[in-house]
């Protein structure tokens, strides 16, 4: 319990409109068991609602994004915009309202913001005035701790005043952000806080509770939605001990009370902060399915789809979205899940593709590195002849591939990658397609233009002299495919330019 000034507290007592008289239900009689004195109010509009420190509206939802790192935590499915209420009208004095909320642990600690409660009042003859205690605590109500309580004064806390009639105001005690002094709550190990309110004097208690409930018309009264009890083990009551003629004394959870429960969700939210949260920071849910926690700006760039401030992977599910699927068979295609395209035969298009925008199966013209061409490639048989794919349906009647290039040399030692008829034009020496002028020993010369043809047919001892023993080396290489017999592009591919090119060596000699 903390005793400190209350100097950072404040109350806001936010009133709804006047019911009429008509429109005020009861469930049981005033003879009937104190506990279940409910009485439901359908205010003519709205009660008022309540908003955050930056003046912004409460979104419902447990854990719902609020403001940056802000959340939100309530059992009610449409925050405090129902237009009908529950009285508990048989809320005695000392009971207690509260509710407990299970958060990712990754949020602790966290700030509490804002403890809101709704009270109403059914055809009240008088103006009621309550004195109210407010409770936080890390935990449930029955087995945690409490981090804070503080008690209307009627000076640094107002008391709860509603007019006569048919009344729903909602009471949100904040504390001041820029105050020193917070209300912090750490895990205990359950990742759960709590928020309470408790009635410590009615305005007009006029009997033992347990035999008469306070009078509905002198009296304001808890809360609770009419949408039915949604979170039965989340909501507590505090109950007097009035024995066997009462409800289950001190602490029970709404699904332990039997008889006694009420008929629906206690009106209660709080704001919290989440000390942990770096603003502008969260989970991230790539275009592949997969998660990573980076800032919302890099997110949204790199096509993800950004989760919110402080959210962590393990806390998200990150979907994946369809893609392409083409079938072999038919070349039919249809935006499915990567691995049931795979799972029904078919071929996954790739992330971020769809059957609007791709072309299954293509074929077309494939300019090869020598310049020439060859019909009905796929892409990827296209690649691994190092060619450049045309398109989709092209041939090569159709289209013009770009005359090869290679290395051309010229007498002062200088290289440049020119087409054979440019490099015949400036005098030089071209090397043939694929060649280039890269120097891979580091002699400073290119490779392409050095003199002599040891660099490629002297396999064979004795280096330095070319004879039958290289020759048998190269043939042997060659039928074997060895990397050392593929002498010019394209890479990978022995054939009758790798040949000629050593001949062209051998004969040349060495320096």
């Amino acid at each position: 319990m903390q005793t400190r000034p209350l100097s950072f507290l404040t109350a806001l007592a936010m009133c709804g409109a006047v019911c009429s008289a008509g429109e005020v239900a009861r469930s049981g009689s005033e003879a009937a068991s104190p506990r279940l004195q409910e009485v439901t109010l359908r205010p003519s509009r709205t009660p008022t609602v309540a908003t955050n420190l930056w003046g912004e509206p409460v979104p419902s939802g447990e854990g719902a994004p609020l403001l940056g790192c802000q959340r939100v935590s309530t059992h009610l499915s449409n925050a405090f915009d129902d237009t009908q209420w529950t009285a508990q009208a048989g809320f005695a004095e000392q009971e207690i309202m509260a509710a407990s909320y299970t958060i990712s642990a990754a949020d602790f600690p966290i700030r509490i913001d804002t403890i809101q409660g709704l009270f109403v009042t059914a055809q009240t003859t008088v103006t009621t005035t309550t004195r109210y205690t407010v409770f936080v605590w890390e935990g449930t109500p029955q087995s945690g701790t409490i981090v804070a309580q503080f008690s209307s004064d009627d000076i640094i806390l107002p008391n709860l005043v509603m007019p006569p009639g048919n009344n729903a105001t909602l009471l949100e005690v904040s504390v001041d952000p820029g105050d020193p002094e917070q209300i912090i709550v750490q895990n205990n190990g359950t990742a759960t806080y709590s928020i309470g309110f408790r009635i410590d004097e009615h305005n007009n208690q006029t009997q033992n509770p347990c035999f008469v409930a306070p009078p509905s018309s002198s009296n304001a009264f808890p809360a609770t939605d009419t949408n039915g009890l949604n979170n039965p083990t989340n909501n507590w009551l505090f109950a007097v001990d009035c024995g066997l003629l009462g409800c289950r004394a001190g602490w029970s959870r709404f699904s332990q009370l039997g008889l006694c429960t009420p008929s629906g969700d206690w009106a209660l939210s709080a704001t919290y902060t989440s000390l942990a949260c770096t603003p502008g920071v969260g989970a991230c849910c790539l275009p592949d399915g997969s998660c990573t926690i980076d800032s919302e700006g890099n997110c949204t760039a790199n096509g993800g789809t950004f989760q919110g401030d402080g959210t962590v992977c393990e806390d998200v599910v990150c979907e994946i979205p369809p893609q392409a699927c083409c079938f072999e068979s038919t070349g039919g295609c249809l935006n499915l899940d990567p691995t049931d395209c795979l799972n029904a035969g078919g071929v996954p298009g790739g992330v971020g593709t769809t059957c609007s925008t791709t072309v299954c199966f293509p074929e077309g013209a494939c300019c090869l590195p020598d310049g020439s061409c060859a019909d009905g490639l796929s892409p990827e048989e296209c690649a691994a002849l190092n060619g450049t794919f045309e398109g989709d349906g092209t041939t090569c009647a159709s289209v013009v591939c770009p005359e090869p290039t290679g290395s051309c040399c010229f007498q002062t030692g200088f290289c440049l990658e020119l087409t054979e008829g440019d490099c015949v034009n400036a005098g030089g020496s071209w090397g043939g397609p694929g060649t280039d002028c890269t120097d891979v020993d580091g002699d400073g010369e290119p490779d392409a233009c050095q003199g002599g043809g040891c660099t490629d047919a002297d396999l064979a001892e004795p280096f330095g002299v070319l004879d039958l023993a290289d020759i048998t080396v190269f043939i042997g290489a060659f039928n074997a495919q060895d990397p050392i017999a593929d002498l010019v592009p394209p890479a990978g591919v022995w054939d009758l330019a790798d040949l000629s090119a050593f001949v062209a060596s051998f004969i040349d000699g060495c320096p």
